[in-house]
């Protein structure tokens, strides 16, 4: 799990690279051609995270349930990030991680809620899910990438 974890950091490294890197209005375009925006695609890799190994395993996350609803699978930007809700992001990215290495570390992962993911692998333990969120991460760190083309 450690290398695991370690592919994730160094992912959310480039995550806030990005953040500091754009500007706030280029944060919140949504190019043409798009259906979102970098920022949300980088709240959205949080909110997914906390889905997946958190409320998958009967416990409550680290965010809150309204950062969830914003940024969950299925949602889109629905208004313009402020630069205080980008510096929280930017601060996620990394307590977040950390609390579930501590906490996967503490074992208080005990159960696991089932689910098929929408590429068809089905997740049986927190094992599976800290596994499969490293693999969506990186798919939005493409997409991120390729939005920053485009702005």
């Amino acid at each position: 799990m450690d290398w695991i974890f370690d592919v994730t950091y160094k992912n959310r490294i480039l995550l806030k690279g990005i953040l500091e890197q754009l500007s706030l209005k280029e944060l919140n375009t949504i190019p043409s051609g798009f259906k979102n925006n970098v920022i949300w695609n980088i709240a959205h890799t949080i909110a997914t995270q906390q889905i997946l190994v958190y409320r998958l395993s009967g416990l409550p996350t680290l965010v809150s349930d309204e950062f969830i609803e914003q940024f969950k699978k299925g949602t889109k930007p629905e208004r313009e990030v402020t630069q205080e809700e980008v510096d929280n992001i930017k601060d996620l990215l990394f307590a977040t991680l950390e609390q579930t290495k501590n906490d996967y570390a503490n074992q208080i992962f005990n159960s696991y809620n089932e689910y098929t993911t929408s590429t068809n692998s089905t997740l049986t333990c927190v094992e599976d899910a800290v596994g499969f969120n490293c693999f969506h991460e990186g798919i939005h760190l493409g997409y991120i990438l390729a939005l920053k083309k485009s702005i």
